[in-house]
């Protein structure tokens, strides 16, 4: 039996999985824990890969690999190949000011016509600027700068440090598309851009076609020489090729951030920074609108209230819808959209009515599915047909979720069954590469939600941010 494996380095974990090449049954999977942080040392994220690998007992019987990763991380190289310094990820905010004046530079509307993008802090070509305005001397040993996948796939091939062939670096269009120094609709870099953030222009990746393989690997503990390695992607274009998702698909995905995103033909261009117009893992385009607070919204309200996630579930679910006018504004850690890096969370109507655990539990819910929704509406009003809502991700398994995502989306939302869809992408896109064409991998029988919906949620979260002038 051929297998295939996939690879997820996310942001809290690096999962693997093997699964067989012909039908996409899992056969064997594995998992390792990152860091917290949100500067980190990418030789952290190839020591978990090895370690999953490992967990998931080796690669023996594999023919293809790919690596899905988070998206927008800088990672910058000397010419040794060792990494500069720790890589920004791309929640770390600490480039809000440079994002700012990157768009004051060039205006709102020509980032969007010239990568699809408005530059946010997330983005690496504002970390980049960060980098060159606060850390000089980094900057200037920097030769080369990749992205978190593009690094671990050069690793995995048996380059790295003392063995630095730069003309190796691959990438793949989708996570080109988050840089903000690569077009969608050209399918090119801008140099310009680059030289624009930094200050100078370095070595990017190679840029790969959707099924292009990029090499194979070398021999490491658990992995076998000879492995095609396929290109690689984001994290979120991974997400859609594991769900199969096409056109009148909305995909909503409720992991460490929270991401809204939808497959079209055609690339976006929103100089509002609203929508974040990139490219996909299919030769296509993904629209794309991203929180910085999704699934860690729940976490922090079982911290609150000493609960674990099933309990805050229940406790969500004995409140009424709108929580008697308790309003939660999760921006926890600043947020990404709206575009309120410095902005934290708030608590809004709180009264001794409201200041009980159901009610709490309910309002971090019904906050963290607003910023969502409001993400929806921003697909919508780009004339994106839609036929299905998925929920995906870690947040979608909490039972408060999938029955409150209906009262405030307004619509029937369907959850395909639990599966690591970062990690099936990329193991689909392996196979891709491996058998040159694109297989198809039953998901399982989905579950689908309906409810009234509820508008006074949004109308009370809509009031909570106008109050603070946001």
């Amino acid at each position: 039996m051929a297998l295939i494996a996939g690879i997820d380095s996310s942001t809290q974990s690096c999962k693997v999985v093997v699964r067989d090449l012909h039908t996409g049954a899992l056969v064997r999977e594995g998992r390792a824990t990152h860091p917290e942080g949100t500067s980190i040392d990418p030789l952290l994220w190839w020591d978990a890969l090895l370690g999953a690998v490992g967990d998931a007992g080796g690669l023996d019987g594999v023919v293809a690999v790919s690596v899905a990763g988070q998206q927008h991380g800088m990672v910058c190289l000397d010419e040794a190949g060792n990494v500069v310094r720790r890589a920004l990820l791309w929640n770390d905010t600490r480039s809000a000011g440079s994002a700012r004046d990157l768009v004051a530079e060039l205006g709102a509307a020509q980032w969007a016509q010239a990568t699809g993008t408005v530059p946010v802090a997330s983005f690496t070509s504002a970390k980049l600027r960060w980098l060159r305005d606060n850390e000089p001397e980094n900057a200037r040993a920097t030769v080369a700068v990749v992205l978190p996948h593009d690094y671990l796939t050069w690793r995995l091939r048996g380059f790295g440090p003392g063995n630095a062939d730069f003309g190796a670096l691959v990438t793949d269009r989708s996570d080109a598309s988050g840089t903000g120094y690569w077009s969608p609709t050209a399918g090119a870099y801008r140099p310009d851009l680059l030289e624009l953030s930094l200050g100078r222009r370095v070595v990017v990746p190679r840029v790969l076609g959707p099924a292009e393989p990029a090499g194979e690997t070398a021999f490491y503990p658990g992995i076998p020489a000879g492995i095609l390695v396929g290109p690689g992607a984001g994290d979120n274009a991974a997400a859609a090729l594991g769900l199969g998702a096409g056109r009148g698909d909305v995909a909503i995905s409720i992991g460490t951030s929270g991401t809204v995103f939808a497959v079209t033909d055609e690339p976006v261009a929103d100089d509002s920074g609203t929508i974040a117009g990139f490219a996909d893992a299919t030769g296509l385009f993904l629209p794309l609108v991203a929180t910085l607070n999704a699934a860690r919204v729940l976490a922090a309200a079982g911290t609150l209230l000493g609960a674990d996630h099933a309990r805050v579930a229940d406790l969500a679910l004995a409140a009424a819808p709108g929580c008697g006018g308790l309003v939660m504004l999760p921006y926890l850690e600043g947020e990404r959209t709206p575009n309120l890096p410095s902005a934290r969370g708030s608590i809004h109507g709180l009264t001794l009515a409201t200041a009980n655990p159901p009610a709490l539990a309910r309002a971090a819910v019904e906050g963290m599915l607003c910023g969502l929704a409001d993400g929806l509406d921003a697909i919508l009003a780009q004339g994106v047909s839609v036929d299905r809502i998925l929920l995906i991700g870690g947040g979608a398994k909490s039972a408060a979720v999938r029955r409150i995502a209906p009262e405030v989306f307004g619509v029937t939302v369907t959850v395909p069954p639990v599966s690591e869809y970062v990690a099936d992408g990329a193991a689909r896109q392996a196979a891709w590469a491996y058998s040159g064409s694109l297989p198809t991998w039953t998901l399982g029988e989905s579950a689908t939600f309906e409810a009234p919906a509820r508008p006074v949620i949004r109308e009370q979260y809509a009031a909570a941010r106008r109050a603070l002038g946001y």
